[in-house]
């Protein structure tokens, strides 16, 4: 009965095909999960070639209080942004950063004492607005509390504001550590800004006086459009601040790019 047989073969064949097809696709399905795995990983690394880090900021991020506690020395809407140089400098350079952020530390490194210099010089002033995104990517407390102890720090003065978010990122853990989120650390550190850690300074961090007006600013942040950090604008135009070579620029490069931008 060979027709028979044949017709055997041929269920058989079906059979596996379509548990083939089956496998292939449960394959499918799990590459897909783990390429999104992969993604979200992604958004938080430091891609090689050099880029901002990206924002993923969380769905319970916390907006805060509107009777939070706002330190002196403040600025912009909601009291949320933070200005550096002569109020009447020509220029403003807005200043987009997250205090674990490693791309922002790079930059802070390689060219922040020329961004200060220049507006020093009075070139442009400086509107920072920080973030607290690598909380959520990363977990832990880290970005927010150096940024409510950086509210701290501005309540004595935008100069002594300036020297303490150097000095924060001078001594940045690395990125998979959580060390901002310590508060005898974000006070020891402190010590490196000469008259900063007067004792309503150090009440003020360790009481978290500043922790909701931090989640202002955050929230701020994650309204602004802002895709990642750093991001540098010049009157409102993007710098590229970090070099096809994936380097931040140099005090001398952004200098130039700056001269380039604002003419003079």
């Amino acid at each position: 009965m060979p027709s028979t047989h044949k017709s055997a073969k041929t269920v058989t064949a079906r059979e596996r095909l379509k548990q083939a097809q089956q496998a292939e696709a449960l394959r499918a399905k799990r590459r897909r999960a783990v390429t999104i795995g992969v993604s979200v990983v992604a958004a938080v690394a430091v891609i090689a070639g050099g880029t901002a880090l990206a924002v993923k900021a969380g769905k319970n991020s916390d907006s805060g209080s509107s009777t939070a506690a706002v330190p002196a020395n403040t600025s912009g809407p909601d009291n949320t942004v933070i200005v550096y140089g002569k109020a009447d400098a020509p220029h403003t350079l807005s200043v987009y950063e997250d205090f674990r952020c490693p791309v922002c530390e790079a930059f802070e490194t390689s060219a922040g004492k020329t961004v200060q210099q220049l507006a020093d010089e009075g070139q442009y002033k400086i509107e920072f607005h920080l973030a607290a995104f690598l909380d959520n990517n990363l977990g832990g407390k880290g970005s927010k509390t150096a940024l409510a102890a950086a509210g701290a720090a501005l309540n004595e003065g935008v100069d002594k504001f300036k020297a303490f978010h150097d000095v924060l990122y001078a001594n940045q853990p690395a990125e998979s550590e959580d060390g901002f989120g310590d508060v005898n650390h974000i006070l020891a550190l402190a010590d490196q800004v000469p008259g900063l850690k007067t004792e309503a300074f150090t009440k003020a961090v360790t009481d978290g006086t500043y922790k909701g007006w931090a989640s202002k600013v955050a929230s701020a942040f994650n309204k602004s459009g802002v895709s990642g950090t750093p991001t540098v604008k010049l009157d409102g135009k993007t710098l590229d601040v970090i070099g096809k070579d994936g380097k931040a620029l140099t005090g001398d490069q952004f200098s130039a790019l700056i001269k380039q931008n604002i003419g003079g």
